[in-house]
Parts: C-alpha cells; sequence; structure tokens
C-alpha cells in the first residue's frame, strides 16, 4: 500500500511473509483494541504516541520512502498520524499494527489494514520498516498475522496490495506470502514528481485458508 491513506495537510485542516504461530491476546471488537499479534522474534501491536520518534527515523530515510507517500516529517507528524490511526480504527474503516521487535519496546515500521468498500468486504494492506530490517523474517511471519487478522478477525474477502513495477523488493514479498499478480495499473503511483506503474496483488479469503491448511502438518499414527 504505497498510498498511505493519512493526510497531514487534511488532518492540520480538520482537527488543528515461513508459517507464523500467532498468540493473540482476547479482543471482543477490534474498533475498540486492536489485538497483539506475537511472531517468532517481534510482537505487532496497536501504535501509541511513544512510537512517534522511532517511525520517523525509521521511515524517512530516502531508500524507505522512495516507494510510499511522503510520510510525516517530524515527530508531531507521527504523533498525529498516530492519533488519526485510533480515530479510524474505532470507526470501523482502518487498522494499523506497530512491529516492534524481540527486545525493543518502540516502533520500527507498520503494517496498514484498510476498507475499500462499506463492510470491509474487500481491503487493501501494505507495510513500511526500517530498512536495517528488510530481508529478515519480520515481512513473511507479520504479512501471514496481518492476513490472517484481515480474514479472521475483521471478516474481509479478498485483500490487495499496490507496489511500484520499479520496487522488485517489495513484489518479491508480496509474491512470497502467496499473493497473485492481477494486473498493472498505468502511472498510477506519483511520487517526487515521477510517475510510475504498479503491480495489482490480490489474495482472497478462500485462498488464504487453503494455504494455511497446507501448512499444518499431517497427523501422525
Amino acid at each position: 500500500m504505497e498510498k498511505m491513506p493519512f493526510q497531514p495537510e487534511l488532518h492540520r485542516a480538520t482537527t488543528m511473509v515461513g508459517h507464523a504461530t500467532a498468540t493473540t491476546t482476547a479482543t471482543t471488537n477490534w474498533k475498540t483494541a486492536l489485538p497483539v499479534m506475537a511472531g517468532s522474534n517481534f510482537t505487532l501491536r496497536e501504535l501509541q504516541v511513544e512510537d512517534a520518534p522511532s517511525l520517523l527515523a525509521m521511515l524517512s530515510t530516502e531508500e524507505v520512502a522512495r516507494f510510499i507517500s511522503p510520510p510525516p516529517t517530524t515527530v508531531e507528524g507521527f504523533e498525529r498520524f498516530i492519533k488519526w490511526t485510533h480515530r479510524e480504527r474505532t470507526a470501523g474503516s482502518y487498522a494499523c499494527f506497530a512491529i516492534v521487535p524481540k527486545g525493543m519496546t518502540t516502533a520500527i515500521g507498520i503494517f496498514q489494514v484498510r476498507s475499500l468498500e462499506p463492510g470491509f468486504g474487500t481491503g487493501e494492506w501494505g507495510f513500511a520498516m526500517g530498512s536495517a530490517y528488510w530481508g529478515s523474517n519480520l515481512f513473511v511471519e507479520g504479512a501471514r498475522l496481518v492476513l490472517g487478522f484481515a480474514f479472521d478477525v475483521i471478516g474481509a474477502n479478498r485483500m490487495e496490495a499496490r507496489a511500484a513495477v520499479a520496487n522488485g523488493r517489495g513484489n518479491g514479498a508480496l509474491r512470497k506470502i502467496g499473493a497473485v499478480q492481477e494486473g498493472v495499473l498505468r502511472r498510477s503511483f506519483r511520487r517526487n514528481g515521477v510517475h510510475y506503474d504498479q503491480v495489482l496483488w490480490g489474495i482472497l479469503a478462500e485462498d488464504w485458508r487453503l494455504q494455511q491448511l497446507a501448512q499444518v502438518p499431517a497427523a501422525t499414527h
């Protein structure tokens, strides 16, 4: 999801992929609070205002920001973004998880899920994380946890993702977790005055569940 749905300018105007074994805290309603989900060496949890400085450091570098909409440029901007994510989660249209590696207390990146239609039948998801963590298991495990949340907790039927054709790492990561390339969106993403073609990736709830069943070890007798 290269176009981050948060728009700082609008906000100021109106208000001032291997299989992961998940441990999820019980929650009666994700709109009230996001679940905490644990991978092998990281945790996904709701963003907190205290994450703002680390997110600024991790997501504002040129190599990370190259293929995403411009992130906030100050700690205060990320604090506004985090508060916005809480309001959108309460409204039931958006969820944003902080990626917190084992041994750390603040986020090094995010996974986002947002509704593309009323009722969340179709959603879009994406991620951004500090480049020091690229190539680790954080994406594959985290993506599977987030897709499980989207399909099994929110109840989405279809999840989409978009990645610039030039973003080879991002496209490879999406393919790795079982997303299907469905087409190319021509000149659909603009960054630093340049228009990029994007690959549209899709994954359906039934395909996702079949993937999970295929990963369950066969019972031994």
